[in-house]
C-alpha cells in the first residue's frame, strides 16, 4: 500500500522544523556559554551540599621547651597532666615539687578545623594552639603528642597532634599554630546521603531570593543542555539559601557523577543580583568592598579624627593663616547620585587623615547601624 502524498509532503516540513529547532538550540548553547564565561564561577565556590560543613576537633595538650614563659609548676592543674604524661613515658614524678621552678611547660587548648570536603586517614591539617593558664608566651615551644576528639561530649578520637609552634601574631604570643600538626587516624566523611533529593546550601555571602532563583535556573539550563530533556527541572528553590536538587531516575545508579556535574555548573555572577558588601576582618583591620557602596549624608566625629581647615584672615598672608581644628568630618555628597557618596571616597579620606584601622571599622559599624551605609556589612 502506497503512502499518501500528503503524508509524504509533510515529512520534509517536519524534518526542516526539527533541523531549525536544533540550530536554534545550538545558538542558545553558544550564547549561554559565551555569557557565562564572561563572569562565571563554579557552583562549588558559592554553595555546598547539606552535611558538608566544617568539622571541629579539639583537645588539651602540653607545650614543652619554653624559656621560662610557661605555667608555674605550683599549679596542680598543669602539673597533674604533665606528671601523667611523664609516667606514661616511663619517667614518673613522685612529687610535684620538682616542677615548681621549671616554667618550661604550658597547658594548652588545641583546635583543628576539618574542611567541608572531609578527611581521610593520614591526612594532615594545621592546628591552633592557645594558652589555658598563666603562660606568657609559646615562642620556641613544641606541642607534645596530644589526642584530638570530636567537639561533643564523649567525642571519638580522630587525630593526634604534635610539632613545633609558629607564632603568627607577635603581639599575641599566647596563641600559635602547628603547620600540618594534626594527623588523622579516623576518616571524616561529609558526602551527603544520596536518595531522591539532595539539598544545596548557598554560602551566606551569596544568599538571597534573586541569587537562589538564578542559581537554580542555571543548574536547570545546564541539565537541559546535557540531556536535551525539554521541560524537565532538577533544581527547585526552597528559600533564599536552600535549593533542592532532584536526582533523576536515570542518574541514580551513578548519583555521585550527577552531583559532581551539578557542582561543576558555571554560574554567571553578574546575574545573581547580589547587594554591595563590605567585609571587615576585625583582627587584621582589612576592609574589602564589593560593588559600588554608597553612603547617605552624615557627619562623623570620632576620637583621633581631626579635620584641619585653614581660613585666611581678611587680609590673607602666608605668614599669618588662621587655623581651626575640629573633631568632626563631613561626608561630601555633592558629586554623588541622589544625595549619596561613595565609600571609596571615605576610605581615601581615612588614609589621608591616617585614621587607625580599628577606628575605621568602628565608624563603618556606626554608619551601618544608622542606616547610612547602603551595603551588607560582614564582620569576620
Amino acid at each position: 500500500m502506497h503512502e499518501p502524498l500528503a503524508s509524504r509532503s509533510r515529512r520534509p516540513c517536519l524534518e526542516a522544523q526539527m533541523i531549525q529547532t536544533r540550530a536554534t538550540l545550538m545558538l542558545l548553547v553558544f550564547a549561554l556559554l559565551a555569557s557565562a564565561q564572561a563572569y562565571a564561577t563554579s557552583l562549588r565556590e558559592i554553595a555546598r551540599f547539606r552535611g558538608q560543613g566544617e568539622s571541629i576537633l579539639h583537645g588539651i595538650g602540653l607545650v614543652g621547651g619554653l624559656n621560662g614563659t610557661g605555667d608555674s609548676g605550683k599549679d596542680l592543674v598543669v602539673a597533674r597532666p604533665l606528671a601523667q604524661m611523664l609516667q606514661g613515658l616511663g619517667n614518673p614524678l613522685p612529687d610535684f615539687e620538682e616542677l615548681k621552678n621549671s616554667q618550661s611547660v604550658a597547658l594548652v587548648m588545641i583546635t583543628c578545623v576539618i574542611p567541608e570536603t572531609g578527611a581521610e586517614v593520614d591526612d594532615t591539617f594545621d592546628v591552633r594552639i592557645s594558652v589555658i593558664n598563666s603562660a606568657s608566651s609559646l615562642e620556641g615551644g613544641e606541642l607534645w603528642v596530644a589526642p584530638l576528639t570530636a567537639a561533643v561530649p564523649g567525642g571519638e578520637l580522630y587525630a593526634f597532634a604534635q610539632g613545633p609552634i609558629t607564632i603568627e601574631d607577635t603581639s599575641v604570643p599566647t596563641v600559635g599554630r602547628v603547620r600540618g600538626g594534626a594527623r588523622m587516624v579516623r576518616a571524616i566523611q561529609t558526602t551527603p546521603p544520596i536518595s531522591g533529593t539532595v539539598d544545596l546550601i548557598i554560602h551566606k555571602h551569596f544568599a538571597g531570593w534573586s541569587s537562589a532563583s538564578q542559581i537554580a535556573s542555571q543548574i536547570n539550563q545546564q541539565y537541559l543542555l546535557t540531556t536535551r530533556k525539554l521541560g524537565e527541572s532538577v533544581a527547585t528553590v526552597v528559600n533564599e539559601r536552600l535549593i533542592r536538587v532532584t536526582v533523576p531516575e536515570q542518574e541514580r545508579a551513578n548519583a555521585a557523577a550527577f552531583l559532581g556535574d551539578v557542582m561543576s555548573t558555571e554560574i554567571n555572577m553578574s546575574m545573581l543580583g547580589l547587594p554591595a558588601t563590605v567585609v571587615v576582618n576585625e583582627r587584621t583591620g582589612a576592609i574589602v568592598v564589593t560593588g559600588d557602596v554608597k553612603i547617605s549624608p552624615a557627619v562623623i566625629t570620632h576620637r583621633g579624627l581631626t579635620i584641619t581647615t585653614t581660613v585666611p584672615p581678611p587680609v590673607p598672608t602666608p605668614e599669618t593663616p588662621l587655623v581651626e581644628r575640629r573633631q568632626w568630618a563631613a561626608i561630601d555628597t555633592s558629586s554623588g547620585t541622589a544625595g549619596s557618596s561613595s565609600l571609596e571616597d571615605l576610605i581615601k579620606a581615612f588614609e589621608q587623615l591616617d585614621v587607625p584601622p580599628k577606628d575605621q571599622i568602628e565608624i563603618l559599624q556606626m554608619l551601618h547601624r544608622a542606616g547610612k551605609l547602603h551595603a551588607r556589612l560582614v564582620m569576620e
